[in-house]
């Protein structure tokens, strides 16, 4: 039987992420060129920061749901062994695919928030090209929850498939032993 508080711990932990990583996207930093006083030379204003504290957020609660999943289910290699059949074959596709979203969720996640804590300070006097204000893309910490959304299906239908085929193996790895053990005489 799957355990409900593990369940519920993930489900949580990766709902939060996934709000902190729409959130992100919202509130990403937008830059503006403003000359200074003097008119010499021209800087970039950025209205805001905390997308990019928002995308640490959820980078980290989503790492603490694949944490918590992962000693559940002794990361799917440590343990008893589970029972041969589709539920363990189940359990192996989908703890593949839930570390692929996994990854790709962080990757977008830590972008997104490196991408958006970088400020580009001002032109150099001296150069005449046009000022950049870079930000970060639209659509990165969109990507990311929507990754973050796919981790945690997959990962509470791998915990489920996994538990079905553990519980299904019984006490003992590969259905038990078949020679009766008795005390010496």
């Amino acid at each position: 039987m799957a355990s409900v508080i593990v369940q519920a711990v993930v489900i949580l932990l990766d709902v939060i992420a996934f709000g902190l990583g729409v959130a992100a996207e919202q509130r990403r930093s937008r830059a503006t060129v403003t000359p200074d006083a003097a008119k010499e030379y021209d800087y970039c204003v950025y209205d805001s920061d905390i997308a990019t504290g928002y995308g640490v957020g959820a980078l980290l609660l989503l790492a603490a749901a694949q944490v918590v999943l992962m000693v559940a289910s002794r990361c799917f290699c440590c343990g008893r062994g589970l029972k041969p059949g589709g539920s363990r074959a189940c359990a192996l596709i989908l703890f593949l695919f839930t570390w692929v979203t996994f990854l790709i969720a962080e990757a977008c996640l830590l972008a997104g928030s490196v991408r958006n804590a970088y400020h580009t300070r001002y032109r150099g006097i001296f150069y005449g090209d046009s000022l950049s204000c870079e930000t970060v893309r639209k659509g990165v910490f969109a990507a990311g929850a929507a990754f973050t959304f796919f981790t945690a299906i997959l990962g509470e239908v791998y915990y489920l498939s996994y538990s079905k085929s553990r519980d299904a193996a019984g006490g003992a790895p590969y259905g038990g032993s078949s020679i009766g053990m008795g005390p010496y005489n």
